[in-house]
């Protein structure tokens, strides 16, 4: 088993694949979220981020009343390594601007 950590900021979109995608394009942490339903990624998981801040920008917090756009987004994948990877080219072109971190895990509990 592996861990895949996807970073992007709040405020990114996907790429418009259908006419009301191109009038208002989906947020990406959901159509990331979508496409590893349909690539059969054994785990997915949207974290919620209180602060913090991506390469070159300011440090960003959670406010009730409205939210940055540059506060950071993490999606995490959990399968195999072989299939994480698989998920990383086939969406190459959506992930140029996300940070990915890749955690080979070495201990898988079983009770």
């Amino acid at each position: 088993m592996a861990s895949l950590r996807l970073y992007f900021p709040l405020s990114a979109r996907a790429r418009g694949t259908r006419f009301w995608h191109r009038l208002s394009a989906p947020a990406l942490g959901h159509h990331l979220l979508q496409c590893a339903r349909r690539a059969h990624i054994h785990q997915a998981v949207m974290h919620r981020i209180d602060s913090g801040y991506l390469p070159g920008d300011k440090m960003t917090h959670h406010h009730f009343e409205s939210t940055s756009g540059r506060i950071p987004q993490c999606i995490e994948l959990i399968d195999t390594e072989s299939r994480l990877r698989k998920f990383l080219r086939e969406h190459a072109e959506e992930l140029q601007k996300v940070r990915a971190v890749l955690y080979r895990c070495e201990i898988q509990f079983t009770p």
